[in-house]
């Protein structure tokens, strides 16, 4: 078939982009902008990307699937539209490419695109679609000669519903996304219980509140009772969480804290499962290299150590920013200072009172402005809320050498920073100013 993707510059779209590409469809695509993943796709994928998007660009095309963000008055999806093309959004296209696959479907507030990548690791003869990109095999998506396929499945448009999991993990359950369920908790959690209750078989946390209440046949994780011995350690220089599981030994993997010992731990369950040999999970864990913005280390040196990471809400800010202040330690480093550019006005409002807490230890923070993603400007009072840190209200941050430098609306610096550990948080495009790309 021929294939056209409204929207194809979306880390999510894109790996169905490549998934489909992989299965012998020819593709193609527009976006607003671009990017490093359109160029990937015309370079490495032969898709035709057209930027921005025109409605001559679906003439052609046997289907038209289109990203969430894609509204009725595109261009492409009128012209669709008349041509009398099948049109589908990404959540409804999911039942037509993985309806008849063997899917490995990790879900969960938290920790669902390191926990995919690693189950990648450990399965590695698998297909996988996942919401980052993997360092691994440098991409969203890997390929394979046969119908399993690792998925990150994605809770805030509840599109893990149409994903026809064969196992199903959860990593946690917590309330994001609920402008999608209009703040419908009932809603929600039965959301993940319908997102559970088909699959074959479940790998669960069990001390997560919702999941510890659920009355299906799964494989459960205990992490206060199951994961021993935690520590950090420095392997080859990078950082790694060692941890004892259950009766199966000791195990090392990319990233430092808890919470990557527990995705860890999800996953080897999951590979035990499937009747992967545990010493051969322990060798295949040690290839996992981490995920591109997950406590992604883009920066170095004895003087300082930049990191990126998408952490945009603040339970996984304050998990990050725990494992940071054992690295500094590690590192000898005195002080951390941390760059958020707050993600969606509606996540901000929701959580405002846990964003202010989930930076507690920091020395500096700098607050740049609210990616909207999307949204109608709503105004908030973030310097109000924040007034008992160490704050700076920036306009954008750059990165110059080892410098990452803080600029206002006028472009001048404010300051800048080429000590100690140095953190930027969020799911906008900070990630392209921590690296001095934008």
């Amino acid at each position: 078939m021929k294939i056209h993707f409204i929207g194809i510059g979306g880390i999510g779209i894109s790996a169905l982009a490549k998934f489909m590409a992989g299965e012998g469809h020819e593709i193609s695509g527009s976006d607003i902008r671009q990017s490093e993943i359109t160029d990937e796709l015309a370079l490495k994928f032969g898709a035709k990307i057209t930027i921005p998007h025109h409605g001559d660009a679906v003439e052609g095309a046997d289907m038209v699937i289109h990203s969430a963000a894609v509204r009725k008055n595109n261009p492409e999806y009128i012209r669709a539209k008349e041509l009398g093309i099948p049109l589908y959004a990404r959540k409804e296209v999911l039942k037509f490419i993985l309806g008849d696959k063997r899917v490995y479907a990790v879900g969960g507030a938290h920790g669902k695109s390191t926990t995919s990548a690693m189950l990648a690791e450990l399965l590695p003869e698998t297909n996988a679609l996942i919401g980052a990109i993997s360092k691994t095999f440098h991409s969203n998506v890997r390929t394979a000669p046969n119908d399993d396929v690792v998925f990150e499945a994605d809770e805030s448009d509840a599109s893990f519903l149409n994903c026809n999991p064969y196992l199903a993990l959860v990593t946690n359950v917590e309330p994001e996304h609920m402008e999608y369920y209009e703040y419908d908790l009932e809603r929600f959690y039965q959301a993940y219980t319908d997102f559970l209750a088909p699959a074959k078989v479940r790998v669960i946390n069990a001390e997560d509140p919702f999941l510890s209440k659920l009355e299906m046949e799964s494989v459960k994780l205990y992490p206060g009772r199951d994961i021993r011995d935690l520590e950090y350690v420095l392997i080859d220089g990078e950082p790694h969480t060692r941890f004892r599981l259950k009766e199966y030994g000791v195990f090392d993997v990319f990233g430092l804290g808890e919470h990557i010992a527990v995705d860890a731990s999800l996953a080897i369950l999951a590979a035990l499962h499937e009747g992967e040999e545990v010493e051969t999970i322990r060798e295949n864990l040690k290839r996992y290299k981490g995920i591109k913005k997950r406590f992604d280390i883009i920066e170095n040196s004895e003087q300082c150590v930049v990191i990126d990471d998408y952490g945009h809400h603040p339970t996984e800010i304050k998990a990050t920013l725990e494992a940071l202040k054992a690295y500094a330690k590690m590192r000898g480093f005195g002080k951390i200072r941390a760059i958020w550019q707050p993600h969606k006005y509606s996540r901000t409002m929701d959580n405002l009172q846990g964003f202010v807490d989930c930076f507690d230890g920091v020395d500096e923070l700098v607050i740049l402005p609210i990616w909207a993603a999307g949204e109608v400007e709503v105004p908030i009072d973030l310097k109000g809320a924040f007034s008992g840190y160490d704050l700076t209200m920036a306009e954008r941050v750059t990165k110059e050498g080892e410098t990452v430098k803080v600029l206002d609306a006028t472009g001048k610096t404010m300051k800048h920073f080429d000590r100690d550990l140095i953190v930027a948080f969020g799911a906008g495009d900070i990630t392209y100013q921590i690296r001095g790309l934008k």
